[in-house]
């Protein structure tokens, strides 16, 4: 490591095991000190801050009076909340027609914000060493302690630490941290959330401690016969002399059994660190995979004078990649096809706060979904994710950048780009490194420089990035997201990568090179795999809205497809736009290109922002698989068909259309099987066999706007196959059911009903025990039901929830409607096509049962009661 960055590395990173608590991180007897034997004192710093909303001159004086700011405990979001604007009139709801941010920003405000915590620290701590660790701030973050600035770090997603210990006070005397962040607009093109929105961590050390981020674990050898795990790992010396340190590092099995360790020795000069490197030889090894997460630990235990002063254990996992240029990609020696979806860091309704049941529920629902790969577009995520890809089996493309110094907005990372761009990437590995789940570091996304930059300033930028990556971990390869393949590799930007990262563009698939387009137009895919392994960085961009299919009836009774939308867009996937390719066809480009790694579908849920193609009132995206409550839609189905081993048949859309009774409603199936059986009111309708029936649909032409292609209906008329099976139904009501055989056996089946009016409302939660630690959820699907039971898929009925009940809150509503604008934060909404979504957040400390009652007029109030158990 650099000695530029030594001053970035002089504390270790602990790899928490999310869904636990900081103080029941104790280790498996043997295996480590225990508890009260611990040298390093590693707690929680989320709670009990204040809280003030706008400039407060002269907050970062220990003595000022915040007695009137709101008292809170982070992670916390401040945009969600609604912040208005210079114009109230223009706010509708929490939302600000004429907010800096725009549509990219939800229309949500920004400004400026202060957090100031007050606390003491004991006697016993002033001849040690004590930090501060921020998993991140958004953005333009100043942090004072006692008065002093400790310093500033611009970029939102970076995690930064500062060593409190100069300027502490100790006994009972009180210390006043204060933060200030200046969320200017615009900064991003999604929902960026403004505050401490990640959790803050107080740590104490001995002076000769573990470096931050300074152990860094590989396994050159992966086998299940045999294994080698590298331990890379940084002493510090803080003190004043000189000290003789052995550091002893011990593998532990899955089932915390040791099965390796070893012992060195050397002086650490003082002020200095220094690099310790082990390698442990394991006779049998458990591999990870997505199939099969499994961990092992690194014992780390530094010794000076005969004494333990410090103690670290960090997961990993023991695999091998291999990305190729003609075969895709490899773990653990197979081939492996990467499933995948790219993400932005937002829970929905609750914002941008890093709450880790919020990432998990997110997680497990696409993994039925059969993904089984994340993008953490376009910036490095929270830990807490990492932790659970490393668990639950996720791949994971890490990305630094959504810009280098050519801004996408005026106040984005390009104002920092120069004077950071280095320390936030070399953060972002560093801190990153040991996760087993991170198989690509991206150096950006769609970088205009490709375009725009002087070639030779372009392969330099992107050059100086590489190297940061391959510096601080030359395990992994890089990448970067080019929308402009042509462009990026003529400019020198893709030249410098070890993967050629595509967004969208499908053609390029099986043209490789860019440079040899013209050679390979004429040329079968398969003669050709390009200069450097290739992966689908972004694809698909298919825009839906759950629930809509813009069915309507024209003057003359006739019926017409994408009729009157009002800002919604149809789940067919046929809407006219330009937004991009449909899913179906980045599907069968994929599925048709082995020499591809995999892909990453542009997104897995919707986010809040970014309403491409819609105006004001659109709020938030339409791309997700899943709406912005993780309710899924329909193309949810056909990747769960393409993707999982499951059998798969489903049929859209609903079947309920008054007043077209006789008139012919197109029925779409996904399936995975051979062949489906549709039965209107158990009459068939024929059986198509898939994929020999798909239907045909109107291919699309490709056009260049603004350097990057995007894919417009084709006005020739030609067509293209697709990955669904197609009937024109005329409607009746009753019961649409669809029938799905494989080598002529039952596999699946799945029907549709005429439903009535609503007749009963129902509470499901996902989960009726939670933990009193301050973070965890529980999410609450609200559902409308006729008398049969069946889901209303056109009601829209106002519910009004009650919690009783000290132990948790209601930490957010919504109903996936991207143009809704009733408040997150609230007692009361609709629901959009029949559902709803409440979420109750746990309180600290506060075990006991909560009842949530939700009421709608006309109905019978329903109830649910969770319990908030100790942790």
């Amino acid at each position: 490591m650099k000695t530029a960055l030594l001053k970035f590395t002089t504390l270790v990173w602990i790899a928490l095991t999310a869904s636990l608590p900081i103080e029941c991180m104790a280790q498996p007897a043997g295996s480590a000190p225990s508890p009260a034997t611990q040298p390093r004192d590693t707690v929680s710093f989320d709670r009990t801050w204040k809280f003030h909303l706008g400039e407060a001159t002269g907050a970062e004086k220990p003595d000022f009076n915040d007695a009137s700011w709101r008292a809170l405990d982070i992670p916390h979001d401040w945009m969600i909340e609604g912040v208005t604007g210079t114009d109230p009139a223009a706010m509708d709801g929490p939302f600000d027609r004429k907010s800096p941010a725009g549509g990219s920003g939800g229309f949500m405000n920004g400004g400026i914000g202060w957090y100031r915590k007050t606390f003491t620290l004991p006697e016993s701590s002033r001849n040690r060493h004590t930090f501060v660790l921020f998993d991140g701030a958004y953005m333009n973050s100043q942090v004072w302690l006692n008065g002093k600035l400790l310093g500033t770090r611009p970029y939102g997603y970076s995690s930064f630490y500062y060593d409190l210990t100069p300027d502490a006070k100790f006994g009972s005397e009180e210390n006043v941290l204060a933060v200030r962040l200046n969320v200017e607009q615009p900064s991003s093109r999604w929902y960026s959330g403004a505050g401490l929105y990640r959790d803050v961590w107080l740590m104490t050390t001995e002076s000769v401690h573990l470096a931050q981020w300074g152990t860094y674990i590989t396994t050159p050898q992966a086998a299940t016969t045999g294994a080698e795990v590298r331990v890379q790992t940084q002493v510090q010396n803080d003190g004043n002399t000189a000290s003789e340190v052995i550091l002893t590092t011990r593998v532990l099995d899955p089932d915390g059994q040791e099965v390796a360790h070893q012992e060195a020795s050397k002086p650490v000069a003082a002020h200095q660190g220094s690099t310790f490197d082990l390698t442990l030889s394991l006779p049998t090894a458990k591999l990870w995979s997505p199939e099969t997460p499994i961990l092992y630990r690194a014992v780390n235990e530094v010794r000076a004078k005969g004494v333990l002063v410090d103690a670290v254990t960090i997961s990993f996992g023991i695999r091998t990649l291999k990305f190729t240029k003609d075969q895709g990609f490899f773990l653990n020696g197979q081939r492996f096809q990467i499933k995948g979806v790219c993400d932005h860091h937002d829970l929905g309704c609750l914002g941008a706060v890093a709450l880790s049941r919020g990432f998990e529920r997110q997680l497990q629902i696409l993994k039925g979904m059969g993904c089984n790969a994340l993008r953490t577009s376009h910036n490095p995520p929270s830990p807490k994710l990492l932790d659970l890809c490393d668990r639950m089996g996720f791949l994971v493309m890490d990305e630094a950048f959504d810009e280098w110094k050519i801004s996408k907005k005026k106040f984005g990372y390009g104002q920092f780009f120069d004077q950071w761009s280095d320390v936030d990437i070399s953060t972002m590995v560093d801190r990153d490194r040991n996760h087993p789940s991170i198989i690509l570091w991206s150096i950006g996304n769609e970088i205009r420089e490709g375009k725009l930059g002087a070639p030779d300033s372009v392969t330099a930028m992107s050059q100086r990035l590489v190297d940061d990556c391959h510096r601080e971990d030359a395990s992994r390869l890089t990448t970067s997201a080019c929308a402009s393949p042509e462009n990026d590799w003529t400019s020198g930007l893709a030249k410098a990568l070890d993967v050629f990262g595509v967004n969208y563009n499908p053609s390029y698939y099986s043209q490789g090179d860019p440079t040899k387009i013209a050679e390979t137009k004429t040329s079968k895919p398969e003669e050709f795999h390009g200069e450097l392994p290739m992966i689908g960085s972004e694809t698909a961009s298919a825009i839906s809205t759950r629930g809509e299919y813009g069915i309507t009836l024209d003057a003359n009774g006739n019926v017409q497809m994408n009729g009157d939308l009002k800002f919604q867009v149809p789940e067919y996937g046929n809407y006219p736009a330009k937004y991009l390719n449909r899913a179906e066809r980045s599907l069968l480009a994929i599925q048709s290109s082995p020499w591809v790694a995999g892909e990453f579908v542009w997104t897995g849920f919707d986010y809040i922002g970014e309403p491409s193609p819609s105006p004001w009132p659109a709020r938030s995206s339409y791309f997700g698989t899943l709406d912005l409550c993780g309710f899924p839609k329909d193309r949810y189905y056909l990747y769960q068909a393409a993707w999982g081993e499951k059998p798969v048949v489903h049929i859209l859309p609903h079947w309920t259309w008054p007043g077209f009774e006789g008139k012919s409603i197109p029925v779409w199936v996904y399936t995975n099987a051979d062949s489906v059986e549709l039965f209107l009111n158990n009459q068939s309708l024929g059986v198509k066999n898939f994929p020999n029936d798909t239907e045909a649909v109107l291919s699309r032409a490709t056009l260049k706007e603004n350097g990057v292609s995007v894919d417009i209906v084709n006005t020739e008329g030609k067509t293209e196959p697709s990955l669904h099976l197609a009937w024109s139904v005329p409607y009746a009501p009753g019961t649409l059911k669809a029938v799905a055989k494989k080598n002529g056996q039952i596999v699946a089946s799945d029907e549709i009903h005429t439903t009535g009016a609503p007749a009963s409302l129902t509470l499901v939660p996902d989960r009726t025990k939670i933990q009193a630690n301050g973070q965890d959820l529980s999410f609450i699907k609200v559902t409308l039901l006729d008398r049969d039971g069946n889901v209303c898929p056109n009601a829209d009925n106002e519910i009004e929830f009650t919690l009783k009940g000290p132990a948790a809150e209601l930490a957010g509503l919504d109903n996936g409607d991207p143009t809704n604008h009733e408040a997150f934060q609230g007692t009361r909404h609709k629901t959009f096509h029949g559902l709803a979504l409440a979420v109750l957040k746990s309180h600290y400390d506060t075990p006991g049962p909560v009842t949530l009652t939700a009421s709608v007029s006309g109905l019978p109030p329903v109830t649910t009661t969770i319990e908030v158990e100790s942790p």
